[in-house]
């Protein structure tokens, strides 16, 4: 069975994608970078910000090993912007979680992030929920999340 050649439209779509994903890739590690982090460190931090967390279940939106996770809240931890503490729910299971200065560290990493801002604000509301739906409905409504780099 011979498998159908895609189109140059969807080629070129295809090209276009993977020039966004790349830009945003150099300038996450740029960002990062500048507050004297990996990309993967910065990865786990943006998403320790957001809520308390164990180790296994951010391992998995990380698709990774949980032992990197560990040497990577390791590091984030000695630099005093990650925390362990036991879950309320389960003093059994440790969370990671994001201190005052790591809230605040991925916030202003977060607000330098501007290939994405700048180019979306070009386009209308309309447009960027256009633009959303499209790719949710690309990923399955998936949560696409980057895999982390081991020994980062």
């Amino acid at each position: 069975m011979a498998t159908q050649r895609p189109d140059p439209l969807t080629l070129e779509v295809v090209e276009l994608i993977g020039t966004v994903v790349a830009r945003y890739h150099a300038e996450y590690e740029r960002a990062a970078a500048d507050h004297t982090l990996t990309g993967a460190q910065a990865r786990v931090l943006g998403l320790l910000s957001m809520e308390p967390t164990p180790m296994r279940r951010m391992a998995q939106k990380l698709k990774c090993e949980p032992s990197n996770v560990t040497g990577i809240v390791d590091r984030l931890e000695a630099r005093g912007l990650v925390e362990r503490r036991p879950d309320p729910s389960d003093r059994r299971v440790k969370l990671a979680a994001a201190t005052q200065e790591g809230r605040s560290t991925a916030r202003r990493l977060r607000e330098s992030l501007d290939f994405a801002r700048e180019p979306l604000a070009q386009l209308t509301e309309v447009e960027r929920t256009v633009l959303r739906d499209l790719l949710r409905r690309m990923l399955g409504e998936a949560t696409a999340e980057p895999p982390c780099a081991a020994g980062s």
